[in-house]
This record gives structure tokens, C-alpha cells and sequence, in this order.
């Protein structure tokens, strides 16, 4: 919901009703994960996608049914069959999708969630979607903090703990529980939809390269930061639409952010008395991804610089340098799609190679 919140908050400020559609399990090779969404307004204006177009003209239609009749609805779609105008998905997968009202008297926790959602504060929220004759409880879980009912006290304690720690990561999908919150037991499916802020990318070294990185960045929904010890590079006029320029030496930079399991970091200062001093502390932080630019002959002085440091072999391995996948990219912008290009391999458990050399699965 994420993408559409913006959308679909001004929706609510003009008074227009519409329905939302949210992805809640998929199976197989299906085009999106869970936790994507598509709105349909009363006046039949779209925002989003559920399917990057496979389903999106039936997912309409029931939208459009739920508004009128005010009853949320559990949907699946699998495969579609030599009937080209038959709907299903082409791609071979499955997905189950939720439709519900977004009108405060179907759907009144939406106003604080759109509130999280855009203020960039980790929210949840938590739905019976199977089990029950209902889908109208919902429990609204920040890290300090529960809102809402599942209807059952023990229910709510056993979903908010559970649902704490998908936030934490980011993560969205279903959860199996007993009537009271039994974890062996599965009576209840109930669907978890976390909003937790976007995931940071650090980007070291205010060069050329780091521009389209950082545009590259901000595409793929990251909250940027530029940092760069030289105030002649590292200004507002070549970097305009980041959300964050440090002027400061990196690593003392590094010794005082935050970074997390989600947060991506790009050293491309290109100078070992600016890369190895951060690579010193990188290397042993949470970081799901950690490159550093540079040839395969500084590579091997970086690695001799590391060593030398005292860094061990176990966190050598974490790097990826020289950074990016083998695309051929000469620019800046080519080079900044190489380097997009691995973290999203290595993010999803991609492969990195052709696909139509290749028979695995699309989606993993």
C-alpha cells in the first residue's frame, strides 16, 4: 500500500470512496509479492497493480462490486488456460488477493496507517482473513505499541508479538495461529501487512558514478545518503534529490548512523585512505549488502589493506568488489545499473544471469 498511499490519501481528503486490493499469499511464479496493492475509486480511477496486468480487469471489477456492497472479499487467481480472454495468470503462478473498503466504517484504522505510511514510521496492521465468518478485526501493531482488536486478548498478545518481528524486517505475509493465539495450532490465517520505513543505501565518494547511483537509488524506493569528506564535491547542485548529504570524513560518519539488515552500502570513493577505514567498520555491521568500486588490481590492494587491518576472512567474504554484475557498463548511469543490478540479485536470491539462457524460475 505504500505506493498508492499518496493516491489514495487524497481520495479520503475529497470525499471519494474506493476500494483496496492487496496481495496476500502467492504461490509459484507469480508477478508480485505480498503486500502489493491496487485502489479503485467510485468514480473508477486506478492507482496501482496487483499483477502488472494479468488480473488487474477482474481485480477491478470485484473492486468495484465491494464498493457497492460494502463486504470485503478473498480471492485467488492461478493459472489461465488456452483462453486468452480467460482470467488467470500467464506466468504460471498463483496469487490470493484481498479486496475490502477503504471508507472509515468498513476500514477506520486506514487514516493511522496512512499517517505511518507517509510520516515514514514502522506501522502494521494484522487481519483474520481465514477461520472466522468475519475479515472486519484488525489490529494496528507499532514497535511500542497496539491498536485494535483481533477480537480475543490472548489472540492479540500471540499476533502482536509475531508481528513485531516481521516489522522489524520488513516483512509481509500470512501467519497461522490457534483461536487464542496457539502457535501450533492454525485455526486462523491471519495476514500481516507491514509498512516499516524504506530500507537506507549509503553511498561513499560524492563522484560522478555516486549521482547516478543515488538516482538509481531512489528509483528502487531507497532513502539515500551521499557521503563525502570534500565539500567542493559533495553539494546540493549535484546530488538535488537525495534525501540526505553528509559532509563529513565516512567513517566517522559510519561509527554514528544507523544501519540495519535492510540498508545497502556503495563505497565508490575510489581512495584507500577513504575506503579502508570504512570497510574496517562496514564489514563487521548487518548490512544485507556492502560493494566497493575499484579494479581487480585495486581490489587486490584493498584486500592487502584489509588484511593488514586486522579484518578477518569471514568478513572479507561479505564484499562485493569490484562492485556490480558483469553488464559491460561504461557510464556513469550504465554502471549504476550494474551495480542495481546485483543488489537486487542478491537481495531476491537471483542468479544474475540471462534468462533465456537459464531454466529457473522467474520469480523466485
Amino acid at each position: 500500500m505504500r505506493d498508492i498511499a499518496q493516491g489514495i490519501a487524497a481520495w479520503r481528503a475529497a470525499g471519494t470512496r474506493f476500494a483496496v486490493a492487496t496481495v496476500v499469499r502467492t504461490w509459484s511464479s507469480a508477478p508480485r509479492q505480498p503486500g502489493a496493492s491496487m485502489a479503485v475509486a467510485e468514480n473508477g480511477e486506478v492507482v496501482g497493480s496487483v499483477s502488472g496486468g494479468c488480473v488487474e480487469g477482474a481485480v477491478y471489477e470485484l473492486a468495484s462490486e465491494v464498493l457497492r456492497s460494502g463486504r470485503p472479499a478473498l480471492v485467488t487467481y492461478g493459472v489461465s488456460q488456452d483462453d486468452a480472454f480467460e482470467v488467470g495468470l500467464t506466468c504460471g503462478g498463483v496469487v490470493e488477493i484481498l479486496v475490502q473498503p477503504g471508507d472509515d466504517a468498513h476500514y477506520p484504522e486506514l487514516s493511522d496507517i496512512l499517517s505511518g505510511i507517509t510520516g515514514g514510521a514502522p506501522i502494521a496492521v494484522a487481519q483474520v482473513i481465514a477461520g472466522r465468518d468475519t475479515m472486519s478485526d484488525r489490529l494496528v501493531v507499532t514497535p511500542h505499541d497496539a491498536a485494535g482488536s483481533l477480537g480475543d486478548a490472548r489472540l492479540d498478545k500471540s499476533v502482536t508479538d509475531q508481528v513485531r518481528g516481521m516489522l522489524g524486517s520488513g516483512t509481509t505475509g500470512v501467519i497461522h495461529v490457534g483461536e487464542h493465539g496457539e502457535q501450533l495450532h492454525d485455526e486462523l490465517t491471519v495476514f500481516v501487512e507491514s509498512f516499516a520505513p524504506p530500507p537506507r543505501m549509503i553511498v561513499f565518494g560524492a563522484i560522478d558514478f555516486a549521482s547516478a547511483v543515488a538516482r538509481i537509488g531512489k528509483f528502487l524506493g531507497y532513502h539515500v545518503t551521499v557521503c563525502d569528506a570534500r565539500p567542493t564535491f559533495a553539494t546540493a547542485k549535484r546530488f538535488p534529490n537525495i534525501d540526505e548529504l553528509v559532509v563529513m570524513w565516512p567513517h566517522k560518519y559510519l561509527d554514528q548512523t544507523t544501519v540495519d539488515e535492510r540498508t545497502v552500502i556503495c563505497v565508490l570513493t575510489h581512495d584507500p585512505k577513504f575506503d579502508v577505514p570504512i570497510l574496517e567498520r562496514a564489514l563487521y555491521l548487518p548490512a544485507r549488502y556492502i560493494g566497493a568500486m575499484g579494479s581487480r588490481r585495486t581490489h587486490q590492494d584493498r584486500l592487502e589493506r584489509l588484511r593488514a587491518a586486522g579484518v578477518t576472512e569471514s568478513a572479507i567474504a561479505r564484499l562485493s568488489s569490484p562492485i556490480g554484475l558483469d553488464l559491460g557498463a561504461r557510464t556513469p548511469e550504465e554502471t549504476a545499473v550494474a551495480i542495481a543490478a546485483e543488489i537486487i540479485s542478491l537481495t531476491w536470491g537471483g542468479s544474475g544471469q540471462r534468462l533465456t539462457d537459464g531454466e529457473l524460475a522467474i520469480h523466485h
